[in-house]
């Protein structure tokens, strides 16, 4: 018998929606910055334990002042 790992068990994925700043020059996108301070609303589970979400949403929207993540140049 296999034995689960126990944080297999209590993996989940899940989507919001937050807002976006998008830097455009001559067309193309050079910058996007994901706005995370936003509060966890609606999620969507993905994949993985959908009975593990509300703690996992506290664990994610705990009031920690996280910076905004930036992709581009």
């Amino acid at each position: 018998m296999t034995k689960l790992r126990s944080d297999a068990q209590r993996r989940v994925v899940f989507q919001y929606l937050v807002p976006v700043h998008v830097d455009v020059e001559d067309g193309l996108v050079c910058s996007v910055t994901v706005i995370d301070e936003t509060p966890v609303e609606n999620p969507t589970v993905l994949e993985g334990n959908a009975d593990y979400l509300e703690e996992a949403l506290k664990a994610a929207d705990d009031g920690q002042p996280w910076p905004s993540w930036q992709f581009g140049y």
